[in-house]
């Protein structure tokens, strides 16, 4: 098996899965775009480690052994490794670098009574800082040396016997008993991991930490340096794995406790220790893309009707509001952040599961999992922020979403976060009340008739909850804001296709600049919601560029 990401479908061959490709080359070409939009890349070649990291002989590993580390470190001069590799694998291009991959006969606990397997990535292309792996067994850490014997070298016209004994691993990936030859999860790339749900397909990525994203300076893209893969217990379904993260503003420890299944669960405890203060922390922060979807049309130039591993952010605030904000791209850098305190979960998820409205049998974006956060303990003070990044090209993840305190990050401080990750077709919880399952947009007006002004037209299908058994006889209305601009020609009826009920309106931008509004609905009865809450942002055209498109015949 190549050492790339893998889709999978039942009936069709393995594909290259885009992401692991796309950042490789993102990163190559960081230089070359504007500081904001650079910010937001996968960054594979920001990595920086440090020399190998053990307890002290007779001292058991542990994660408060570990925790104590990264404090250290934080008042320790940041030091970075990037690019100290052997001439040969720095001149590797993308084809060479795919014929590197791991024997499978030395995967880590083949020939144990183990429900996993583990498998090592090789360094090389844009992968060009050494990460050091440990295996763990009782409390005792041990290294992973590098040997050339645990790879296959392809036709890259790598010599593996020429390499250094110490040249460490760019990260791992892992598969389970129920499938030995497709992966669970993945973590390679600066802090990035990713993993599956029942259906085995890789989408949107995760990120130990996010720092200073969508600011006007470079991001940051701290490392896990070293990682502990904790041998599991036979016959469990649940794996441990242990990270020591760094960068120039922050280092941190944390914990990966596993379990496969639908969904797949990581609980996530993290120790975060910043050198100097931090603009903007993202915690919990998930990497997706978004180029085509049902609401957005503007790269419509693809035979697909739809391009996306997310179509939506869903937040449960602290006071039990569930929101949906479905994703956009814009024709400029879009940045939102939604105001809460200890919310109870937030996702990048992809609700729209219909092969036929994606109709690409090669990727298989109706079988991306959604990923929930879901917060342990209180989180305080913050917001769920987003970042949509315009894009051209599916292979670029343009989608960002976090947690970031309102606390200012100092200097010194130790920040604990835990936390729950389900990855899946379908989030752990979900509101009771009807959710949001379509959203459509369009010019507004009346058909048949000449349009005298511009209007943009807004329809947010919701079906579940109580909308079904809701009689003929109650009056069902849409529940509009907006922060400017005109509503107009708004209606809530009945959709029998759903068992739902579509709401509709036109929305007339002001005159003059154009700027972004946003836009709350949810449909009530009787004074009471019976939906969740679709939220949204649309940026009017310029006026000049406002097209009525009517049609010769209309008077």
């Amino acid at each position: 098996m190549l050492p790339y990401f893998f889709s999978e479908s039942s009936k069709g061959p393995k594909v290259l899965h885009k992401s692991l490709k796309a950042s490789v080359s993102s990163c190559l070409r960081l230089a070359s775009r504007s500081l904001l939009a650079v910010s937001v890349l996968f960054s594979v070649a920001a990595c920086a480690t440090s020399t190998p990291v053990q307890s002290k002989e007779g001292e058991a590993f542990s994660y408060a052994w570990l925790k104590g580390h990264a404090r250290q470190l934080a008042t320790e001069p940041y030091q970075s490794h990037q690019g100290e590799l052997p001439a040969s694998l720095k001149g590797l291009d993308w084809d060479d670098y795919q014929q590197l991959h791991f024997n499978k006969e030395a995967a880590l606990w083949r020939d144990q009574k183990s429900e996993f397997r583990a498998e090592l990535f090789h360094l090389g292309l844009g992968f060009d800082t050494p990460i050091h792996m440990n295996t763990l067994e009782n409390g005792k850490s041990t290294p992973i040396p590098y040997s050339s014997s645990s790879f296959d070298y392809g036709k890259s016209k790598v010599d593996g016997d020429q390499l250094p004994k110490d040249l460490g691993f760019a990260g791992f990936r892992m598969q389970f008993a129920t499938d030995w030859q497709r992966d669970i999860v993945a973590f390679l790339g600066a802090s990035y991991f990713r993993a599956v749900g029942s259906e085995m397909q890789y989408g949107l990525s995760a990120r130990g930490l996010a720092v200073d994203t969508a600011l006007p300076k470079p991001e940051e893209f701290p490392t896990f340096t070293h990682f502990w893969l904790e041998k599991p217990i036979p016959g469990s379904d649940v794996v441990t794995v242990y990270a020591l993260m760094d960068s120039p503003s922050v280092s941190g420890a944390y914990r990966f406790d596993m379990q496969p299944g639908e969904p797949f669960k990581m609980k996530v405890d993290s120790a975060i220790y910043p050198r100097k203060a931090i603009e903007r922390l993202g915690v919990a922060p998930m990497t997706s893309m978004y180029m085509i979807g049902e609401n957005d049309r503007r790269t419509n130039y693809d035979w697909r009707a739809e391009i996306h591993d997310s179509d939506g952010l869903a937040m449960q605030s602290g006071n039990g509001e569930w929101i949906w904000r479905p994703l956009g791209n814009p024709k400029n850098l879009r940045f939102n952040a939604y105001s809460d305190e200890n919310p109870k979960g937030f996702g990048l998820l992809q609700r729209d599961r219909h092969f036929d409205h994606y109709q690409d049998d090669g990727v298989f974006y109706e079988k991306r999992p959604s990923l929930w956060i879901e917060p342990i303990g209180d989180w305080g003070k913050g917001s769920v922020q987003l970042v949509e990044i315009p894009t051209l090209d599916e292979t670029f993840d343009n989608i960002v979403a976090f947690w970031n305190p309102a606390k200012p990050i100092e200097a010194g401080q130790e920040l604990l976060y835990s936390y729950n990750m389900y990855w899946g077709s379908q989030p752990p919880v979900q509101s009771n009340r009807a959710r949001v399952v379509d959203t459509f947009t369009g010019i507004g007006g009346v058909i048949g008739k000449k349009r005298d002004y511009y209007s943009k037209r807004f329809v947010v299908d919701f079906a579940g909850g109580s909308l079904a058994m809701l009689g003929k006889e109650t009056e069902v209305n849409a529940v509009i804001t907006t922060s400017d601009g005109k509503v107009e020609i708004e209606s809530a009826r009945p959709l029998q296709s759903i068992d739902g009920y579509r709401a509709m309106f036109d929305l007339v931008p002001p005159s003059g600049e154009s700027k972004p509004i946003n836009l709350r609905v949810y449909l009530e009865a009787n004074g009471q919601p019976l939906t969740e809450t679709w939220q949204y942002q649309w940026t009017s055209p310029e006026e000049g560029d406002r097209e009525l498109h009517n049609a010769g015949h209309l008077k």
